[in-house]
Parts: C-alpha cells; sequence; structure tokens
C-alpha cells in the first residue's frame, strides 16, 4: 500500500483491537467513529453479503452498564472495598464479553472500547495494589492478557482537552490524578510485556485519530 494511501476495511484482515486508556480520553467517541468508518467502507465498496458479515464485533464498555445494574456510585468507587468489587465485576464481564467476540466466526474479528487491564489499574489506584496482584493471577485475566499480546492496544493519551464530566465515569481530581492514572497504564502494561502504540493527546481531530487506528490494524 502506497505511503499516505489510506486505509479502508477491505484492507483490514482478522484483529483483535483494544482502545484503552485513563477516562475522558475519547475512547468511546474513537471506537464508535471506528466503527462508522469501516461499515461506510463496506457499503460504499458495495461488499457482498458475506463480506458485510465479516465486519468486526465492537465489544462495548462495560462499567456503565455495571454501575447502572450493580448501583454502583461515582462516589463508592473511591472507596476501597466498593472499588475492588466493582472493578471485579468488570473484568468478569469483560471476559466474558471477549470470549462471545471470539466464539463469532462470522466477524472479522473484535474492536474493544477498554480491556482486561482497565480494571486492574483502577483496581490497583483505589483498591491497592495487593487486590490489584490477586487480579493479575486470576485466570480471567491471564486469558485476556494472552489476546491482548495477540491484539493491537492503543492508549489513549491523558491530557487531552475534551474533559467532560458526564455525571457517571470516576472523574479526575485534577491533573496530577489524571496523569497518574496514564502512567499506571503504561506502567501495567510495560511490566506485563504488553506492546502498544500511543495516540497522543495533541492528535485532536476525529478522523486522523480513527486512520490512527486503520493504520495500526493494517500494520499488524
Amino acid at each position: 500500500m502506497a505511503e499516505g494511501e489510506e486505509r479502508t476495511a477491505a484492507s483490514v484482515s482478522r484483529r483483535i483491537v483494544y482502545i484503552i486508556g485513563a477516562q475522558c480520553t475519547g475512547k468511546t467517541t474513537l471506537v464508535n467513529a471506528v466503527e462508522r468508518k469501516l461499515n461506510s467502507d463496506q457499503d460504499n465498496t458495495g461488499g457482498s453479503m458475506e463480506t458485510n458479515k465479516k465486519r468486526p464485533i465492537i465489544v462495548r464498555e462495560t462499567a456503565r452498564m455495571l454501575i447502572k445494574e450493580k448501583g454502583f456510585t461515582r462516589e463508592d468507587l473511591k472507596t476501597p472495598s466498593r472499588a475492588a468489587s466493582f472493578q471485579q465485576c468488570i473484568l468478569e464481564a469483560q471476559y466474558k464479553a471477549e470470549s462471545l467476540a471470539s466464539a463469532n466466526s462470522t466477524s472479522s474479528g473484535y474492536i474493544c472500547d477498554r480491556s482486561g487491564l482497565d480494571p486492574i489499574v483502577y483496581a490497583q489506584l483505589f483498591a491497592g495494589k495487593e487486590f490489584a496482584d490477586k487480579m493479575l493471577a486470576s485466570p480471567p485475566w491471564k486469558e485476556l492478557e494472552a489476546k491482548m499480546k495477540a491484539g493491537i492496544v492503543i492508549l489513549c493519551e491523558a491530557g487531552c482537552s475534551w474533559l467532560v464530566d458526564d455525571g457517571t465515569r470516576a472523574m479526575p481530581g485534577d491533573t496530577a490524578n489524571w496523569m497518574a492514572i496514564d502512567r499506571t497504564f503504561r506502567d501495567l502494561l510495560a511490566a506485563r510485556g504488553i506492546s502498544y502504540t500511543v495516540i497522543s493527546k495533541d492528535m485532536t481531530d476525529i478522523d486522523d485519530r480513527v486512520q490512527f487506528v486503520l493504520d495500526a490494524m493494517e500494520a499488524e
């Protein structure tokens, strides 16, 4: 493929992609935009029904759903015991979601809005390293970790300008706290030997960010 040529759905083979990072870094916005781009490319090229079935599955963020289902609040997430329970629930939900996605033979892979590492990062910060270590030793994480090592991991860098309080997610108390979450992601990725690439906080155009993801998928 020529340098600078735009990647399309047709050039992206079966992949597992993880879009991860601290809260309020544009992860869900990016996943949704990538989904629209892939769908649009296939529609515009007049793909067959069989080709269209090969679109990647989107594994949606599990945290928001669990907050509603389990009755957690943002303040709970700052209490060690409640934070531990919540992050464990997220890890288990992520495991189930990826297991279902992996079993779908008609897709071209899947794109995850978050990963199994995300709840471990927050567990370490809000429930303590001892609990995070237990999560790292658990069978669900071991399986998810293997998938991450074989997949494409993209970290959305903290410090971007679109930090907005939506009333649900745990907001960073200040910039230092926000960047500490970002550093914990990087530290754990390095400690677990998981390769990743970073989308700079300065890349603010959504089309550029989508192209970054498609380029990463094509490069594998």
